[in-house]
């Protein structure tokens, strides 16, 4: 399931597949969209913005397409008019012609007015995308110890794309292992280090899997680990996916919980209910 580092990544092809060429065409496979096909004809894409899994692709007619992967959802950025073998069902199309920005799957997809987009209610809903506007430690700790979100569990909150998009299952084990942050915590419990520590990772991690393609990891530990033979799948987690292995810090084994009705991973030695 892609978080939002992924739909970042997928963003930037799009961006650069689409951006700074005249559109020749761009094609709706829903009927209530069909109508709007015509407006995007020699106009140009002049960004493409990301909120979690919304991305947000912005002409310089006054007009975005917006749409969500939800859970299956999938982007290919192909040569012009040139689709893949699949099994996918094609949802929209945008071609120019060098190049196809073609979304699979998705079946949440609107056409609005550039003006409409804040108010749109997932985008008025969602929180701040790390990946695609400035947010800083101290906008993080502020947010962590907030009246609204102090007391809630981290393992709920940082799901909760009202709280911060394009934080998901895997993002949200690690986040917490590299603060050192019990689980069952919620921000409220949390020394003011602790909180920092957790603004830093969620920063720090975002960024790094956006950059490597899902490794959560630090570069010298996967390299280290690579050398070892350990494949992509074994050495890209600190915790995630990791039940009855040992900790890379200290060796105590990890363990699985369900937690917001979605599995997570800690070490219950680096990970303590203490106030650390």
């Amino acid at each position: 399931m892609p978080e939002g580092p992924e739909i970042r990544r997928a963003a930037d092809e799009v961006e650069k597949a689409l951006q700074a060429s005249m559109v020749l065409e761009v094609s709706f496979a829903f009927e209530v969209l069909q109508e709007y096909e015509s407006l995007f004809a020699n106009s140009e894409v002049v960004r493409v913005d990301t909120k979690g899994k919304a991305m947000l692709i912005r002409f310089n007619n006054g007009y975005t397409i917006y749409s969500h992967n939800q859970l299956y959802g999938k982007w290919y950025v192909r040569k012009s008019y040139n689709y893949p073998k699949t099994n996918r069902q094609l949802r929209l199309a945008i071609h120019n012609e060098k190049k196809s920005a073609l979304l699979y799957s998705a079946s949440d997809i609107e056409v609005l007015r550039d003006e409409e987009v804040d108010f749109h209610p997932f985008i008025s809903k969602v929180g701040p995308d790390l990946l695609n506007e400035h947010v800083t430690v101290k906008d993080l700790t502020e947010r962590f110890t907030s009246n609204r979100f102090c007391k809630r569990k981290w393992t709920s909150l940082l799901l909760d794309q009202a709280f911060l998009a394009g934080i998901g299952n895997y993002l949200r084990s690690e986040i917490l292992f590299v603060a050192g942050i019990h689980p069952e915590l919620r921000p409220i419990d949390c020394t003011t280090h602790q909180i920092e520590k957790a603004a830093e990772a969620v920063i720090t991690l975002m960024d790094r899997s956006y950059k490597t393609g899902g490794i959560t990891v630090d570069a010298h530990l996967a390299e280290r680990l690579k050398a070892k033979g350990e494949k992509r799948s074994q050495y890209r987690h600190f915790v995630f996916n990791r039940e009855g292995k040992p900790c890379r810090v200290d060796g105590t084994e990890i363990r699985k919980i369900t937690a917001a009705s979605r599995r997570c991973y800690y070490c219950p030695t680096c990970q303590t209910k203490g106030r650390v």
